[in-house]
């Protein structure tokens, strides 16, 4: 027969109601990001000439050298928090952020001065930096969000800065914490949709976010669609 009296029977205090992102919890894995930047650099290795920072290859290299030494110098889940990782990886993100609206400079500037281009060139080069742009700002959304990974593991935060759906219900919540592919997904909805979608920004860093990334978006779709009426064959 077990113990008489109800606390016998319950958990421990609230550990039941509490949802895994207001508790401390395991934190995520590094390799998820590293796959994310290792992607953004390759898009810029490959990038069109045209759209390039020249001399091309220095930016991207550097960028690989340091996604290479933060996994290297931190490769355990990010369940701590280093200042001195969190500012390289900011400064790293800040890097590739810098040359992504160097091309979208680039890009605007060859479109609107009607100069000679390829098609191809266009579409591929305008499509390799609408989805690095779409990575980068996932990342800043990741790097942010409740003060980034190893805060959001360590449960400090009181309130989130995005608000996923699955926040909102108690019963997916319990066991439900987002990571980088959330973030990545969230950016990729607000650069196609132009518009917030599932997720919502709550504090203002992250409504200036999604309204830079969603103009960004917004004028690389329109400016590539009106060039490429007039390139395309047939048209």
């Amino acid at each position: 027969m077990p113990p008489d009296g109800p606390a016998a029977a319950s958990p421990p205090d609230g550990a039941a109601t509490v949802p895994a992102w207001r508790r401390r919890t395991e934190g995520e894995q590094r390799w998820w990001v590293a796959v994310a930047l290792l992607v953004a650099v390759a898009l810029q290795l490959l990038l069109p000439a045209t759209f390039a920072l020249h001399p091309r290859y220095v930016l991207p290299v550097l960028e690989l050298v340091a996604v290479l030494a933060l996994v290297a110098s931190h490769p355990e889940r990010m369940s701590r928090r280093t200042r001195g990782v969190r500012i390289a990886s900011q400064v790293l993100l800040a890097v590739i952020a810098l040359n992504t609206a160097v091309s979208v400079g680039l890009l605007v500037h060859r479109i609107t001065n009607a100069g000679q281009i390829r098609a191809i060139e266009l579409l591929v080069g305008g499509a390799e930096i609408w989805l690095t742009n779409a990575i980068v700002f996932g990342l800043w959304y990741w790097e942010y969000d409740r003060g980034g990974p190893a805060s959001r593991a360590l449960g400090l935060a009181d309130t989130p800065d995005l608000l996923f759906p699955q926040l909102t219900d108690p019963g997916l919540a319990k066991d439900w914490e987002p990571n980088v592919v959330d973030y990545l997904f969230v950016a990729y909805t607000n650069s196609t949709a132009f518009s917030p979608t599932d997720t919502l920004p709550l504090s203002r860093w992250a409504k200036v976010l999604f309204m830079l990334q969603s103009a960004i978006s917004l004028v690389t779709v329109a400016l590539i669609a009106a060039r490429a009426v007039n390139i395309l064959p047939g048209s």
